[in-house]
């Protein structure tokens, strides 16, 4: 006795009647990432030369973890460490040219007056 059919079940081909399998094609797709940028360079020039109120040490900081990070093979935290190097790293650059840049405005309408 058969059971009955159901009617949502998927249906599957059937094999040929000769015995031939149907082909089946494989596709690898192999996606290299590149590793996170840990900005430890930028993060040195940001300690040594533009440490306004410690982002540079911060940047410096977040750029070591991520290097460790990396080491380790924790990628997303390397990235998420990167991440935030970059961020103290690129507000530590933006605050120092602002200040730079007053102060030779400062000195040049000083030298004017």
């Amino acid at each position: 006795m058969n059971p009955p059919m159901n009617p949502n079940a998927p249906s599957y081909p059937l094999m040929p009647a000769g015995g031939n399998q149907p082909v089946v094609q494989h596709t690898t797709v192999t996606i290299h990432t590149d590793p996170p940028k840990d900005y430890i360079i930028w993060s040195l020039f940001s300690f040594f030369y533009g440490n306004f109120c410690c982002l540079g040490l911060m940047a410096l900081i977040f750029s070591v973890k991520a290097r460790d990070r990396k080491v380790v093979g924790d990628l997303d935290g390397a990235r998420i460490h990167g991440s935030t190097a970059h961020l103290f790293n690129i507000i530590s650059t933006v605050l120092i040219s602002l200040f730079i840049f007053s102060s030779i405005i400062v000195v040049i309408s000083v030298k004017r007056q």
